[in-house]
């Protein structure tokens, strides 16, 4: 019998939890797979976790309605089309007070849960906390795909964040086109980089958040790909496990998080350690709502 996470509400309707899974990978531009990522995480989740989570301290949504929704086929649509049925399925939830945890996918996703939540409140009052070792600031893939795919590329989710007017956080950031840096510095948005000396504290990152309400955005490149290795993008270096972990229990004890996504889980043969981690974060942030994450 399954000891993990109970996906046990079968209308997503009336959920507290909505596990929304956005299995696409059309503009990665390295190497493929995420398209694949949902599915192998809520594998883990359901059949790899411990029904205790010790991080958390707590069991994850053990007394929530949980509801798995995935949007099938999605990986057949162009970028722009994506990201609107991924808008229209977020808001759905999100609308009525469900705590949206989105399951991708490459980083593209994003964009259509962004835009979900900047239509319901205002954008400036959020803060986007990213984890990920690209900063994601290009405003389209022209200069690296030789078929670009435009302004909703995977490398473009967090300058549509910007433009939507959320203020950016983004951690662990030790790769870049010069262009991108250029626009963070233009626009005054709070950049940590790893690989540039000391390890900032977790409260540094935490302090520089200057909204209450948090969206959380994890590409797994932003960890050391030797502890989550199966992702498109790969880059030496990045967050720890436990480093990461910690850094999650302190934004979910001292912010608001109004949704969070998991992203670019590219799943290999014969290693599931990357989807195993991803259920992990998945499972020890619906933990922490359960004890010091609803406010």
């Amino acid at each position: 019998m399954p000891t993990g996470l109970k996906i046990n509400c079968t209308d997503a309707s009336r959920a507290d939890v909505v596990l929304l899974c956005a299995p696409y990978d059309v503009t990665a531009s390295f190497r493929k797979g995420a398209v694949n990522g949902p599915a192998a995480i809520i594998d883990s989740l359901k059949y790899q976790m411990e029904s205790y989570d010790r991080y958390a301290q707590a069991a994850p949504a053990a007394a929530r309605r949980v509801a798995l929704v995935e949007l099938a086929g999605l990986n057949s649509s162009p970028p722009a089309d994506m990201v609107a049925r991924v808008r229209r399925e977020y808001e759905t939830h999100a609308a009525r007070g469900a705590f949206v945890l989105m399951l991708g996918g490459e980083h593209s996703v994003s964009t259509g849960a962004f835009q979900a939540l900047a239509a319901q409140r205002a954008a400036r009052e959020i803060t986007v906390v990213q984890i990920d070792a690209h900063l994601d600031l290009r405003n389209d893939d022209a200069d690296y795909s030789d078929a670009p795919h435009g302004t909703f590329a995977h490398c473009t989710p967090m300058r549509r964040a910007h433009e939507l007017g959320y203020r950016l956080v983004q951690v662990g950031i030790r790769a870049y086109a010069e262009e991108e840096m250029a626009y963070a510095r233009r626009h005054g948005l709070t950049v940590f980089e790893w690989g540039s000396g000391t390890i900032p504290a977790l409260a540094e990152i935490v302090d520089a958040v200057p909204t209450d309400r948090v969206y959380l955005t994890i590409d797994v490149d932003g960890l050391d790909p030797s502890v989550l290795p199966a992702t498109g993008t790969p880059v030496p270096g990045g967050l720890g496990w436990y480093y990461t972990i910690d850094l999650i229990r302190e934004l979910f004890r001292r912010k608001d998080i109004v949704g969070a996504d998991i992203v670019e889980v590219a799943p290999r043969p014969f290693d599931v350690v990357t989807e195993y981690g991803a259920a992990q974060l998945c499972y020890t942030m619906l933990a922490l709502r359960e004890t010091v994450g609803q406010r």
